[in-house]
């Protein structure tokens, strides 16, 4: 009898063995993909400045208009140097962040409400597709007008984009939930509060974190779209403004400025979605 058991034990060491070291060989595969993808990423963009850099000094490109990597890094850097880039990258920072929890968070208490009430749901449906097919851009003026030629516009115009965006994903969420699992609960007695937190909530909990990374794509574009009409300060101001005195390099330097600070946000939120979902 004793024997057996430590046989019996010896195997499920063996097997635990095992599985550790098929677990440890598939995350140092997938570490070495990381690396690889990484790598090529890279490349790919050091090829792509090599390339703009040689279309522009061999004239294969007209270099008013589309600038070359050398003359864009140039002049990021003499703006750095003389502290006039990041009070408006600071600006326009703090505007999107606030756009960015805002409509999260009033895009998913939108979908809570339409999903609690399916009567008010059947009465703002058309109003949501409506909104949602709106031009935003058109809604820019009226903001203006209304609330004033201020950061109160910006945040507003960065709302009318990521908060019906966010309800409408949510929402779907919400009504993608298996409804096996909502019967059992109220058969057992409970309520919709009691649904909604044992069942809706934490199937839709990845959809709602994935959001997120949408959303922060959303309030960049709400927020430069802002800026174009009523600002003074921030990336979009400066974009504007380089049009208007026809420096396309400071244009161009600024949408560098903003594809590399909207990467780190999104690399952010990517990171705490990642957390959040491994911690479920």
């Amino acid at each position: 009898m004793m024997e057996n058991q430590r046989q019996s034990a010896k195997h499920i060491a063996t097997e635990d063995s095992l599985t550790k070291k098929v677990h440890e060989r598939f995350a140092q595969a997938k570490k070495r993909e990381t690396k690889q993808v990484r790598l090529v990423q890279l490349i790919i963009l050091l090829v792509f400045f090599a390339l703009w850099e040689v279309a522009a000094r061999l004239k294969w490109i007209d270099v008013l208009l589309f600038s070359y990597p050398t003359k864009v890094f140039k002049l990021l850097w003499d703006k750095l140097l003389d502290g006039s880039l990041l009070p408006h990258v600071g600006v326009t920072v703090v505007e999107t962040i606030i756009g960015f929890v805002l409509g999260t968070l009033f895009g998913t208490a939108l979908a809570v409400v339409i999903w609690w009430s399916p009567f008010l749901s059947r009465v703002l449906d058309p109003y949501i597709v409506v909104l949602n097919s709106m031009p935003k851009v058109a809604l820019g003026p009226l903001f203006i007008v209304g609330l004033g030629p201020g950061l109160l516009s910006i945040i507003a115009t960065t709302l009318s984009i990521t908060v019906i965006i966010t309800t409408l994903v949510v929402y779907g969420s919400f009504k993608e939930v298996d409804q096996n699992y909502v019967k059992v609960v109220s058969l057992f007695g409970g309520t919709k509060r009691t649904v909604f937190q044992k069942v809706i909530l934490p199937a839709s909990f990845p959809a709602i974190v994935s959001t997120l990374k949408v959303n922060v794509g959303l309030a960049w574009i709400g927020v430069i779209v802002g800026e174009f009409l009523v600002s003074q300060m921030g990336l979009g101001y400066l974009i504007i403004y380089g049009f208007q005195v026809f420096n396309f390099t400071l244009v161009i330097s600024t949408l560098f400025v903003i594809a590399i600070v909207a990467t780190f946000m999104y690399q952010i939120v990517s990171n705490l979605e990642k957390r959040l979902t491994k911690h479920r």
